[in-house]
């Protein structure tokens, strides 16, 4: 699995986790079965771009951000289809066999001899490049027997744990990091232009961060812990209409988070708010990260 398939499974995850509905919801309210729904949700098989759709509309959330995400992973996956299938295509165009059988009617014996002569030449000589491809992927291919590790693809579907914690997560996108499965929302404030801003936190990770949504173009979103303050801006139209993340911010229990709010507006007043981060924090999970 791809990490662009990774990151929109995570976020998948996420969004029916907020939206409390459970594989048996999912088939009986859209057009997929709870076997797919498995599927989609576990990394082990790219969901259609309607069953997104359909399922941020049961989470009562924003498409944009999911649907960007389902269109990069999809690239990615029918990238991979097509080019498989070019070694077959090629040989398939190695030399038109039928022709010569025809020609062969009008030519004599002889030329038909030496044609078929030459086939089993080319047929021999791919059936050398393709057996050599053979023992390279052999020699490529991990050992059965040998311990999995991190690399084996076999074990990303069924692996979302994060991937930093602490110091490592600093400036860094929350999803992509996989810190956005099952976060807390230490905090929730609505600013005086409609804007919603949350302080996340991640007790994996280790780490905070803002998610914001609502906005409008130019607006800007701060966090900061102890350490350097990350930001985000609402840079256009797209930005605006789905969720928007600053990077991390380590965050220790008994640590404050602070995060501010500052709008596009030029007579607009920052708007500030803090949260402690504690062992036993609220769960109040939402759809995203």
């Amino acid at each position: 699995m791809t990490p662009e398939h990774a990151r929109l499974v995570a976020a998948l995850r996420e969004l029916r986790a907020g939206a409390g509905v459970s594989l048996a919801a999912l088939a009986e309210r859209t057009a997929y079965s709870k076997s797919s729904w498995e599927r989609y949700l576990n990394g082990k098989a790219l969901p259609p771009r309607q069953a997104v759709q359909e399922l941020c509309r049961l989470a009562n959330q924003p498409q944009g951000r999911l649907l960007a995400l389902w269109e990069i992973a999809e690239s990615r996956w029918s990238g991979r289809s097509v080019a498989t299938p070019q070694p077959a295509s090629s040989s398939s165009t190695e030399g038109p066999p039928p022709q010569p059988a025809e020609a062969a009617t009008t030519e004599g014996p002889r030329r038909l001899l030496g044609r078929s002569r030459l086939l089993v030449l080319l047929a021999s000589a791919y059936s050398v490049i393709v057996g050599g491809v053979a023992v390279v992927l052999l020699f490529l291919l991990p050992d059965p027997e040998a311990p999995r590790d991190e690399s084996s693809p076999a074990s990303v579907p069924f692996s979302f744990a994060p991937l930093c914690h602490g110091a490592a997560c600093e400036g860094r996108d929350p999803m992509r990091l996989i810190c956005g499965i099952g976060p807390d929302t230490l905090a929730t404030h609505r600013t005086a232009t409609g804007a919603h801003v949350e302080l996340r936190h991640s007790k994996k990770c280790g780490a905070s961060w803002v998610r914001t949504w609502g906005t409008e173009i130019g607006d800007r979103v701060d966090v900061t812990a102890d350490g350097p303050t990350h930001s985000v801006r609402i840079g256009n139209a797209e930005d605006a209409a789905t969720f928007v993340y600053t990077g991390m911010t380590e965050a220790t229990p008994g640590g404050t988070v602070r995060a501010c709010f500052r709008p596009a507006s030029a007579g607009g007043e920052r708007e500030c708010f803090e949260a402690r981060v504690t062992e036993l924090s609220a769960r109040t999970p939402s759809p995203s990260a």
